[in-house]
């Protein structure tokens, strides 16, 4: 089986009421709080689907809880099966 070539996908994540919390707190400790929560967040999801070294994070979106990461079309695929996946999408290169 040839191995697939990983590609940058962004991840944007379902409701959730723990961010929507943190997001509402405008403080720098409100926002340090935030940061932490969310990446370690994406980090644990893709931890738990993925095998180590299979992906490789980019960054994560606080402002929309979301993330980066490059990953090949089949761990996308299986990304979109992740009841906290809200959408999963290719990054578009733009011509």
């Amino acid at each position: 089986m040839a191995s697939e070539e990983s590609e940058l996908y962004f991840v944007f994540m379902n409701y959730d009421p723990e961010y929507e919390r943190l997001q509402s707190k405008r403080t720098k400790k409100g926002s340090y709080e935030l940061d932490l929560y969310i990446s370690k967040k994406h980090d644990e999801l893709l931890a738990n689907t993925f095998e180590p070294g299979s992906y490789i994070k980019r960054l994560s979106l606080v402002i929309v809880d979301g993330f980066a990461v490059e990953i090949t079309d089949d761990q996308a695929n299986v990304l979109r099966s992740v009841k906290e996946v809200r959408i999963v999408e290719k990054n578009q290169e733009l011509a």
